[in-house]
């Protein structure tokens, strides 16, 4: 029985798929699989918690179902998304798409596309790490709290096509304040007296 290795990029999944041989499939998902969907908010917000309705990508459905067969004919599903916040969130809704669980799945990286540095990460897998795929959704669920609520409200009452993001909403309320800071200030003189004293024994 195969083994299966995602990767997120087709070149990375060519160039890994010649080091391991048959023993192992090799697919790319090409980036997130799933995501909030475009039309609506796409967020349920119930007693303080946020809880996304994540959505298939249309251009990713056909790839969903071919790992979806490939996972059940395989020995062992290995996550390979890249090193970061964005890679670990991928291979987390790779296994969640698949209907498996991700804190089960061997998770591998690497930092250089060599046999032996895959080769020491299939020897050394780990798992998937929640704290980064929470940092990850938080980051995604800001954006779209932010952007799909206050851009269509800057673009209707001040400018059209302005858009409002997490970052760039909250860097302008800093420099806002502290503009407003600057304006506020009143310039009062004062002096600076500088003594020597000769303290007599």
């Amino acid at each position: 029985m195969k083994n299966l290795v995602v990767v997120e990029s087709p070149a990375k999944a060519k160039t890994i798929k010649s080091f391991l041989g048959k023993e192992y499939e090799v697919v790319a998902s090409k980036g997130h699989i799933r995501d909030l969907p475009k039309s609506t908010f796409g967020i349920k917000i119930e007693n303080g918690e946020f809880i996304p309705e994540y959505k298939i990508e249309k251009d990713h459905s056909e790839l969903v179902k071919e790992l979806k067969r490939l996972s059940k004919e395989c020995n062992t599903i290995y996550i390979a998304t890249d090193e970061d916040r964005e890679g670990e969130a991928i291979g987390f809704h790779i296994a969640e798409a698949i209907g498996k669980d991700p804190k089960k799945l061997p998770r591998i990286v690497f930092h250089e596309i060599t046999k032996k540095a895959i080769l020491h990460s299939l020897e050394n897998p780990r798992n998937i790490d929640i704290d980064k795929v929470n940092a990850q959704q938080t980051r995604r669920l800001l954006d779209r709290i932010v952007g799909y609520k206050l851009s269509p409200l800057l673009s209707s009452k001040i400018q059209r096509g302005l858009s409002a993001g997490r970052v760039q909403s909250s860097s302008l309320k800093i420099v806002v304040d502290r503009e407003k800071e600057i304006r506020a200030f009143i310039a009062e003189e004062y002096h600076v007296i500088n003594a020597i004293f000769n303290k007599q024994i």
